[in-house]
């Protein structure tokens, strides 16, 4: 099997990662920038991803990187700092990657590149990779930048790259919060009441290392179902009535459209907060 460099592999993605690649076999190189959980399975090599040269060298000898490594919000350090630490840590793996001329990048992009918090409206629904770039943040220009980036790499180096465009991650520890959303639609609006189950996107990540990608890619990630007890159709004729629904929904069916990453990854949400709560 390959052997993996994570990045940001003690965050709960990065754990769900390392853990999902190791159970299929995958031989994995965690990293980050601080200590991992006791638990994690390997041991974290500790590494500053601003620095190009460590990005060299936790990249040196795997076949692929799957990069979660980044500052994973709007609103945990100053917009400023949010946009310079991401692109710089980004531009760094990516280029290390095309340096060492390994086989594949997968990362971690955002559904915030699509338009969140939708204070504008967004102009049609369900979401697809089409509705991008709508950045209303410096986290999301963050990744608008680095898929522009990826996509010149990969032109430069022949090396593909995927971009995962991951909902809310969440697991079921937070699903008990739901039902505090379900009397008014406006607390989960800002972006589309979608989620992703951490194993789910954990297995996306597994699934973009061996998809049949060439150039740079990028796939909306999302579970199959919203975060509410109400139809799709009925949350977005209440909250956004203007809005172009595009196709017959689901009673409960994501507003963010998964259906590239079905076709081209062949992934298959397996998890919802439904079989919790």
């Amino acid at each position: 099997m390959a052997r993996i460099c994570v990045t940001g592999a003690s965050g709960k993605l990065g754990r769900a990662v390392v853990r999902d690649l190791l159970d299929h076999g995958y031989e994995v190189v965690a990293t980050d920038v601080r200590a991992a959980p006791a638990d994690l399975g390997v041991e974290v090599l500790l590494a500053d991803l601003t620095h190009y040269g460590q990005a060299v060298e936790v990249l040196h000898g795997v076949d692929a990187v799957v990069h979660l490594a980044n500052i994973p919000a709007p609103g945990i350090r100053t917009p400023a700092e949010t946009l310079n630490s991401n692109t710089v840590m980004n531009s760094n793996v990516f280029l290390a990657a095309a340096g060492l001329e390994i086989d594949r990048v997968v990362w971690a992009s955002s559904e915030t590149t699509l338009g969140l918090p939708f204070d504008v409206p967004p102009r049609y629904a369900p979401l697809d990779e089409g509705h991008y770039p709508f950045p209303t943040s410096t986290y999301a220009l963050s990744k608008v930048v680095t898929e522009t980036l990826a996509e010149h790499v990969s032109q430069w180096s022949g090396i593909p790259f995927v971009a995962l465009r991951f909902s809310n991650i969440l697991g079921p520890e937070d699903y008990k919060a739901f039902p505090g959303y379900w009397d008014d639609p406006l607390l989960r609006k800002w972006n589309l009441w979608g989620y992703i189950d951490t194993r789910d996107a954990a297995a996306s990540c597994r699934l973009a290392l061996d998809a049949p990608v060439e150039g740079a890619r990028s796939f909306v990630i999302a579970a199959a179902d919203t975060v509410m007890n109400r139809p799709s159709a009925e949350l977005m004729r209440e909250v956004f009535p203007g809005v172009e629904i595009r196709r017959d929904l689901g009673t409960f069916e994501t507003l963010l459209a998964i259906d590239s990453a079905r076709e081209v990854l062949g992934f298959a949400p397996r998890h919802s907060w439904r079989d919790h709560v």
